[in-house]
Parts: structure tokens; sequence; C-alpha cells
């Protein structure tokens, strides 16, 4: 699934592909910024995505990606 942070003070937006569940991603947000702490999300291919919870503008949380064949 995508996910979109959108980071305050920064032009670009983080957009990463995950297989966590829009619940999970959401939980995650709510400790984060209820500890005062970080966001810390993986992508599908095993990096890993840290922002500070303050900094944290908006998550924006796509469906589940469809395997394509072909191109886009």
């Amino acid at each position: 699934m995508e996910v979109k942070i959108g980071v305050q003070r920064a032009q670009r937006e983080l957009v990463l592909d995950t297989d966590a569940t829009p619940e999970d991603i959401e939980a995650r947000l709510a400790e984060a910024i209820a500890g005062n702490g970080v966001l810390r999300l993986q992508d599908t291919k095993g990096r890993t995505v840290v922002v500070p919870a303050a900094a944290v503008a908006y998550l924006e949380i796509g469906s589940p990606n469809a395997s394509t064949v072909g191109f886009r």
C-alpha cells in the first residue's frame, strides 16, 4: 500500500510502499505523537523511513497495491 507523509517545512512529501495495514500505520502515528517520538515505517524493499512525529504535517494512506503487468 502506498503511504505519503507530508513533512513540515519540506517541499516534497515522502512516498513509500509498505505491507503494513492502514490500522497499523495509524496506530504507529498515534503512538509516536503521544510519546513525542518518531514515526518509523518500513517499505516493501526493507528500507526504513524515520520522521519526527512533531514534524508530520499529514499522512495519506492509499489503497492496497494490486500487482500490475506491463506498462502503467
